[in-house]
């Protein structure tokens, strides 16, 4: 089951977070299960601090557990509560799963 935005009204951003939740998810299998629990719509008092947990454990990046992974999921569930900060969110995330994905291709081909 894919992760679903709580928020009802059909824009363009919430249709990009979606699938930028769905992306995380695919790739990152536990974390999808999470997402799913976090998303409900009477969690939010749970999902903001979640968020900035995420977003500050991923730039202790150099630690084993935490890593970069973080911070977009994070960014991505305070995008959920937060509507206006959705577009600049959802763009950043995009860039940068485009840009992992170029990276990781140029490493395969190396290889």
């Amino acid at each position: 089951m894919e992760p679903t935005v709580i928020d009802d009204s059909p824009s363009k951003n919430r249709v990009r977070l979606t699938r930028q939740l769905n992306g995380i998810s695919r790739h990152l299998p536990v974390v999808g299960s999470v997402l799913r629990g976090l998303l409900k719509r009477d969690r939010w008092m749970i999902r903001v601090p979640i968020a900035l947990l995420f977003i500050v454990a991923g730039m202790l990046a150099i630690l084993p557990f935490f890593g970069l992974w973080m911070i977009p999921v994070g960014l991505c569930l305070l995008a959920v509560d937060l509507p206006v900060s959705r577009p600049m969110i959802v763009r950043g995330v995009i860039l940068g799963r485009r840009w992992l994905r170029l990276k990781w291709r140029a490493v395969r081909d190396m290889l």
